[in-house]
């Protein structure tokens, strides 16, 4: 998958370029600008590979003060600026701008305090969210939202998209989990949203910024709330002979009131992808699998345990495993874990999409998903986090083949729009970034996306930052009206003015 942007005037973007990049040695130190081609080629995408394109400049700030000064400089001139912080993002939300400056966060990867007695930690934007778990462990504390890049990607990243994750149903997304974030407005300007104290004064701007995709600010700092490690946590696998029976158990145990640490789904293609790279010892059997995790104290889990089993058998499953031990309720996990990088041992390129949909209609959309795969002539394979009913399929193609491509994305478009046909959202955190403006004509009226601008205009009125992402001009939807289209690259990122 390798879609490219056309460059505008090659001289006038060399001479934009020796502005920008004279403007960033003013501020930094010259071995935090990178500008020649092979500097700047391993910034030209996040994780969704389809979409490259390559910024005037790479700015690599140190410190804080460092972040401020960029953007300043940025401003001065004009110039988009698009933050970045592991690259682990999977709808093209830190894709560059072609005339802009990459802002890369990964240099501030220090964990500025941690209070064990408080629960909270300050860490800077480009700490791993897995390292804050690790530093916090000494305390018997971690930090809840896990999502599977958790290995990788970044708290400031994880703040941007408002990551979840497998335990997300439970202990909630990151906007449940951070404090407070301190960073930059557009223009340079300080800028400390949210409190260590249960409420902030003035409006819940903190809620807003979590989940804006870099349109509003810039994070450098984030105040996590740490919660202490269970005593006890045990997996149990539930094995269904029909995806529909499988989805119809997520309501189940939502209904019979039961709130499980984890609930995950795999179908069959995925499991057996997932057993041959890991070895879990997932049922192959089954056409689908659930995970089920219960946590707490010792007494907690056992009664837990047993009304999920009475659930789950009255809800038609063939087989029920459980974890004996803590090696296998980490052997169980790490086959969810690794869903993805198991995929792409099966298809030369996958595309994964991200949508939300109401859990009493799992079933429903798992067997639309079966018939499109005929529809389009792909496979995909199938992981959710069912438990808030978060989608991930992924399509299985080959980017070598152009007609695949398009018959992907067409196949992607069609499940968000069934997922908003069946009262659902057409993402649940990965983002809109690039990937889903199309789709966003679908789900929104013009009204609602107008206020979406106007709320980003309030913190950025000449839109410099992120710019083209997230929320498509009102004009652009017109001829969208009701249908996902399936566009070029080129054309979605060209046809898209500045704010």
């Amino acid at each position: 998958m390798d879609a490219t942007v056309t460059a505008p005037n090659p001289p006038l973007r060399v001479q934009r370029q020796r502005e920008v990049v004279a403007a960033l040695q003013r501020v930094l130190p010259t071995r935090s600008v990178l500008w020649h081609d092979e500097s700047v080629a391993p910034y030209e995408c996040d994780g969704l590979s389809a979409y490259r394109q390559r910024p005037l400049a790479v700015a690599l700030p140190e410190t804080h003060e460092e972040v401020g000064a960029v953007l300043k400089a940025c401003h001065a001139l004009n110039v988009p600026v698009v933050a970045r912080g592991a690259g682990t993002g999977l709808s093209g939300g830190a894709l560059p701008d072609n005339l802009g400056v990459t802002l890369s966060l990964a240099r501030l990867n220090r964990i500025v305090h941690l209070d064990p007695l408080a629960r909270t930690a300050i860490v800077q934007c480009g700490v791993r969210n897995l390292a804050i778990s690790e530093a916090a462990a000494a305390h018997g504390l971690y930090y809840a939202p896990d999502p599977s890049s958790q290995i990788a990607c970044t708290i400031g990243g994880n703040v941007a998209e408002n990551a979840g994750g497998v335990h997300c149903l439970k202990y909630g997304l990151t906007v449940h989990n951070v404090l407070r974030v301190r960073g930059f407005t557009v223009e340079g300007e300080s800028l400390t949203l949210g409190s260590e104290a249960l409420d902030a004064a003035g409006l819940d701007l903190l809620a807003a910024f979590i989940g804006s995709e870099g349109l509003l600010g810039v994070a450098t700092e984030v105040t996590v709330r740490l919660l202490p490690r269970p005593q006890v946590a045990r997996c149990m696998l539930a094995s269904f002979d029909d995806i529909g029976k499988a989805g119809d158990a997520v309501a189940a145990i939502i209904g019979a009131g039961l709130i499980p640490a984890g609930l995950e789904m795999m179908d069959r293609p995925m499991t057996a992808a997932v057993e041959d790279f890991v070895h879990a010892g997932y049922d192959l059997e089954a056409a689908a699998i659930l995970l089920v995790e219960s946590d707490g104290t010792p007494e907690e889990v056992d009664e837990e345990i047993a009304r999920l089993t009475d659930v789950l058998q009255a809800a038609g499953a063939t087989r029920l495993d459980i974890s004996a031990d803590e090696a296998q309720r980490l052997r169980f996990w790490s086959g969810r874990k690794n869903a993805f990088p198991a995929t792409g041992r099966i298809s030369p390129d996958y595309l994964c999409m991200d949508a939300s949909i109401p859990r009493k209609r799992l079933a429903e959309m798992l067997h639309a998903i079966n018939a499109m795969q005929t529809t389009y002539a792909l496979r995909c394979v199938n992981v959710f986090h069912a438990g808030d009913g978060n989608l991930h399929p992924l399509i299985l193609f080959d980017a070598n083949n152009p007609q695949q491509l398009h018959q992907a994305e067409a196949f992607g478009n069609d499940i968000l729009r069934t997922a908003v046909r069946l009262g659902g959202s057409i993402t649940g955190e990965h983002g809109v970034g690039v990937e889903k403006l199309d789709a966003m004509c679908v789900q929104f009226s013009d009204a609602e996306r107008g206020q979406m601008l106007a709320f980003k205009a309030a913190f950025d009125p000449q839109g410099l930052l992120n710019p083209g992402k997230a929320v498509p001009l009102l004009a652009r939807c017109g001829e969208l009206r009701g249908v996902v289209k399936s566009s070029a690259l080129n054309e979605a990122l060209n046809s898209l003015p500045r704010l």
